[in-house]
């Protein structure tokens, strides 16, 4: 389904594809983007493509008693090594996610209007980041869309070793200590896999978004 540049709604997650397609095209305006996350949906396309919007089936999602924390990291969360913010560089670290090197390959999925979009979402209190500083430096971070009792996570950068990790965990601690249902992880990747998300089906996900 083509999306009108008028029409916010989404079609019924019953006409998904089985890539885990529901529509394209429409813009990233607040309303929309809001829309899409409260109902499962995410946009995620390439420079010069349409607007995809997925909600895909399984979902890849961290209950928090899952979380895996591997030796090396305890000893580095009893350290001084990293200082930890919240929303003190939005736009720094989404552009350090835009830009960083990925051992994938792929390259980057934030495009120019995103970027401006999560910005536009964070100055209103939606979108929010974690920033991991080293010698006030900021080396590591990450960002997402907060709904109040998911967390919607987007990317993440490391610019030192167990940077992102670092922001990962501290992330997953406060969000704990603040009784959310869990952090959205979107689609299966080996790194979030290592750190305990694993997948659920896109209805147990969307049960759980809409209690």
């Amino acid at each position: 389904m083509w999306l009108s540049a008028t029409n916010t709604n989404f079609p019924s997650i019953d006409e998904v594809t089985e890539e885990g397609i529901l529509a394209l095209g429409g813009d990233l305006q607040p309303e929309r983007l809001l829309k899409a996350y409260q109902n499962g949906i995410f946009p995620w396309y390439s420079e010069g493509e349409p607007i995809i919007w997925y909600c895909p089936n399984p979902r890849m999602v961290l209950f928090f008693d899952q979380l895996k924390i591997s030796k090396s990291m305890r000893s580095i969360l009893k350290k001084d090594r990293f200082k930890i913010t919240y929303n003190q560089n939005f736009e720094q670290v989404i552009s350090n996610c835009k830009t960083i090197d990925r051992n994938d390959g792929l390259g980057t999925w934030i495009t120019d209007a995103m970027k401006a979009a999560y910005i536009n979402l964070h100055k209103m209190g939606i979108a929010k980041s974690v920033e991991v500083w080293q010698n006030h430096e900021l080396v590591g971070g990450l960002y997402g869309v907060d709904l109040g009792h998911i967390f919607c996570g987007e990317s993440m950068f490391s610019k030192e070793s167990n940077a992102s990790k670092f922001a990962f965990v501290k992330l997953v601690e406060k969000l704990q200590k603040e009784n959310y249902k869990l952090l959205d992880c979107q689609v299966y990747n080996d790194h979030l896999a290592s750190l305990g998300a694993g997948e659920i089906s896109r209805e147990h996900f969307l049960s759980i978004l809409k209690a």
